[in-house]
């Protein structure tokens, strides 16, 4: 996806590694992936920038943990209702955590490049963190679901939370 700038599956996947194993796992995840990414970014390199965003990227595994705990005794049952609201949670999860990320490497981008910080992060917001956080929003709702049941599935382990049993 790398010609979609900001658009990108990584922050799904790591939420997801999280929430199948665990907010250690996850943060990992999201660091080693930024390891490999930042590395060969075809965008550049700055040093700030690329552990900023390792140490945000992990936030996505840590919130994936986090919300499985939280979730531990919820589960969708059949009514419709019920399965949207749970993707809206999902989605609405995304989306902040985006937010989050995004402000984070815009403060240290800004930093970095001796921007004004409010300017780092506005024009680091309009469009492309727009972008990034809607199209998380998206990946979200519509992914997590169907992903954490699938890893679910696949490792033989148990419901997650998520799903019906």
């Amino acid at each position: 996806m790398i010609s979609l700038y900001n658009i990108k599956l990584m922050d799904l996947i790591v939420f997801i590694g999280g929430f199948c194993f665990g907010p250690l796992v996850g943060a990992l995840i999201g660091i080693i992936s930024w390891v490999v990414y930042g590395t060969l970014n075809p965008l550049g390199f700055s040093i700030n920038i690329w552990l900023a965003a390792m140490l945000s990227e992990s936030i996505y595994g840590l919130a994936g943990g986090l919300v499985r705990k939280a979730l531990s005794s919820y589960e969708i049952a059949s009514p419709t209702h019920e399965r949207i609201n749970t993707y809206v949670f999902f989605g609405a999860v995304g989306l902040l955590l985006t937010l989050t990320y995004d402000v984070i490497t815009n403060i240290v981008f800004g930093y970095s490049f001796d921007l004004p910080i409010l300017f780092a992060i506005l024009s680091g917001f309009m469009p492309f963190g727009l972008i990034h956080v809607m199209s998380n929003a998206v990946f979200f709702g519509f992914g997590c679901v169907p992903a954490i049941n699938a890893i679910s599935s696949l490792t033989g382990g148990k419901n997650n939370g998520v799903s019906k049993k």
